[in-house]
């Protein structure tokens, strides 16, 4: 249930600082309440993923675990965004070579 109030929350928070915003995506622990009062309170839709089949999804999640590998990008250490990005950039080019 606290997880519930917390994501009804956080939607009402989103809708507050966003009013264009139409549709929401929640995971399948979601489904029931969450959805239920989502649709009653705020008049939005919510999208409930299945796990995999949402492929774009899959690919971004995937991606971040595979950066997470990364000691470099585990804290946030650098100053400028532009080296972040490189160091980004060379994470993912490691995790690519390693896979060839």
């Amino acid at each position: 249930m606290i997880h519930t109030m917390i994501g009804i929350w956080a939607t009402i928070f989103a809708m507050e600082l966003y009013p264009t915003i139409r549709r929401y995506c929640a995971d399948r622990g979601y489904r029931g309440t969450f959805l239920y009062d989502i649709n009653s309170l705020l008049k939005c839709g919510v999208d409930i993923s299945e796990g995999i089949k949402s492929g774009k999804r899959w690919i971004v999640e995937r991606t971040f675990a595979w950066l997470n590998n990364s000691r470099r990008l585990s804290k946030d250490y650098e100053i400028r965004t532009d080296s972040a990005e490189a160091m980004f950039k060379l994470s993912l080019i490691h995790t690519l070579l390693k896979r060839l």
